[in-house]
């Protein structure tokens, strides 16, 4: 809409609109991280285990570890939403 002097004026968010629901947004983003946690974290092992010629050593240790990380990041944004 333009006001008499020419300038818009804001748009109200229409409540028709179609929105995310939360809960797919929320699932994404949990398996998003719990995956990327497990790939960074289990691809440093790898190179851990290259550089030190063990044969899958770290790599489990990696992936346990950016599993747990990934997790830990989880509650904490889930417990910070709930507030």
């Amino acid at each position: 809409m333009f006001r008499s002097d020419g300038m818009s004026e804001p748009r109200k968010p229409d409540e028709s609109s179609p929105e995310p629901s939360e809960t797919s947004v929320d699932g994404v983003t949990i398996v998003s991280l719990l995956i990327s946690g497990m790939v960074v974290w289990g691809g440093a092992g790898w190179l851990l285990d290259r550089l030190t010629d063990h044969d899958a050593l770290f790599l489990p240790i990696g992936i346990l570890l950016g599993l747990g990380l990934a997790l830990y990041m989880v509650f904490v944004r889930l417990h910070a939403r709930s507030k």
